[in-house]
């Protein structure tokens, strides 16, 4: 029985450094993952805000095309000659070479 009670001590010191070591990883994951990633989705929402007719994107399927209009959330672009397709707004990201190319 003494035996035990020697040992509780050590195990309460234990538990502290156990959620500090805890708190730090949450933090690690957080600056790495979490922040970078709601940066580039501001990045990626400012984005859609500007869109303009006849500016080249891709879709999320990996559909590329020339916008022709926007109306109430929904973008009409222009896939092939004469071939135009109605997608919604949160499917439209930067044409990838465009970001390349520094534009």
């Amino acid at each position: 029985m003494v035996f035990l009670n020697a040992a509780a001590p050590g195990a309460a010191g234990g538990m502290g450094s156990t959620i500090i070591m805890f708190v730090v990883v949450i933090a690690i994951m957080y600056f790495m993952m979490i922040r970078p990633q709601r940066k580039q989705q501001k990045k990626i929402d400012t984005f859609r805000k500007g869109l303009q007719v006849g500016q080249e994107v891709v879709t999320s399927g990996g559909i590329y095309g020339k916008i022709k209009s926007i109306e109430n959330g929904m973008v009409m672009l222009e896939v092939a000659h004469n071939v135009v397709v109605r997608v919604d707004i949160s499917v439209i990201y930067p044409n990838p070479s465009e970001m390349q190319e520094g534009r």
